[in-house]
């Protein structure tokens, strides 16, 4: 049994026979494949993209996908080992982990950070306890990495630049985006390691050095595209990073240093709003102006990107958006079937 965190913890060949089966999974969409099976969907936090293709993916799969909100239409959970549980939590997660693993085949958990000390978030301690005391595969449904969003991205690219292998050598560019609340870094850990993985040259654009992501997802990504013969660059400059850029992936994320207190931060961030993506920048980027611009969704309009660029010919976010569904039956498949 094979749990699904996060994309370290598989080869670029492993994922790659995910995405070659998503592509067959895109033709031929109903397949019983998990006649019989079920799994427990958590959502600690909202969502539209995850929620809709996991529920619809695992019909078109013959399995029965039970929505569970903890806190809401479920009980409140306490992860604390040791916890003397005097507050709103009414089980703890070696119970719930262990009966959901009675009733279903899988468990998939979204869980954001809390945003009070990333010392603390960066542990993902919440999923990696469902992990712990789960006896099915456990999935990442998005915590502080978004695992499914990187199979998302990476099947759209492969599908506009040419196969499999033709994402080798292509400059990737993740670019830091003004937003008015400060977001979770997740997928922008998870666009920065699987372009990597897959061969690009990655750039990191963002306004100063306060913005670079943790050390581990920038070490994992190094590792990446060492092993790669590739290159990893962090770069302020705006100009530098667009320039013969193959693909522009933009995300919003808040400065590490003022995790917790983004009072502090606020002033600093809302320096940096000339870092949208618009049809200047874009323009620079490979084939005079022939770049891909992608984003995650939902994406906040002319403060993120221009309405002319998201619009535009070049833009992959519906495709990256309905590949959800793909990839994460592929997924499914692979550890389910």
């Amino acid at each position: 049994m094979r749990h699904f965190l996060t994309t370290e913890d598989w080869t670029r060949a492993e994922l790659q026979r995910w995405l070659d089966d998503a592509r067959e999974l895109k033709t031929n969409p109903l397949q019983p494949r998990l006649r019989g099976k079920s799994i427990a969907l958590l959502f600690f936090n909202p969502s539209l993209r995850t929620r809709t293709s996991f529920e619809l993916g695992a019909h078109q799969l013959g399995a029965k996908a039970i929505v569970l909100e903890p806190g809401k239409g479920a009980w409140p959970i306490e992860f604390e080992d040791g916890a003397i549980m005097d507050g709103d939590a009414e089980e703890h997660v070696r119970e719930v982990a262990r009966v959901l693993s009675r009733y279903c085949d899988a468990i998939a958990v979204r869980a954001f950070p809390k945003f009070q000390d990333w010392s603390v978030d960066r542990e993902d301690r919440v999923i990696r306890q469902f992990a712990a005391h789960a006896t099915v595969p456990v999935i990442n449904m998005e915590t502080i990495v978004h695992p499914c969003q990187e199979l998302a991205l990476m099947l759209t690219l492969q599908e506009r630049l040419g196969g499999p292998q033709a994402t080798d050598g292509r400059k990737f560019v993740l670019t830091w985006t003004y937003h008015p609340r400060p977001l979770n870094t997740a997928v922008a850990n998870s666009a920065l390691m699987i372009a990597a993985k897959f061969g690009m040259d990655v750039t990191l654009l963002c306004p100063e050095s306060r913005y670079v992501l943790d050390d581990r997802y920038m070490r994992a990504a190094l590792r990446s595209a060492q092993a790669q013969g590739r290159q990893l660059h962090v770069t302020h400059d705006i100009a530098e990073a667009y320039d013969g850029a193959d693909v522009v992936y933009a995300k919003s994320w808040g400065a590490l240093p003022f995790f917790g207190d983004w009072a502090r931060e606020r002033p600093i961030r809302d320096e940096y709003k000339h870092f949208i993506v618009d049809a200047e920048k874009m323009r620079r980027t490979a084939g005079g102006g022939q770049g891909y611009f992608s984003h995650c969704l939902p994406a906040r309009r002319n403060i993120k990107v221009t309405d002319e660029v998201i619009d535009g010919p070049r833009s992959l976010v519906i495709d990256e958006a309905e590949n959800r569904l793909h990839v994460q039956k592929a997924m499914l498949s692979a550890l389910l079937a």
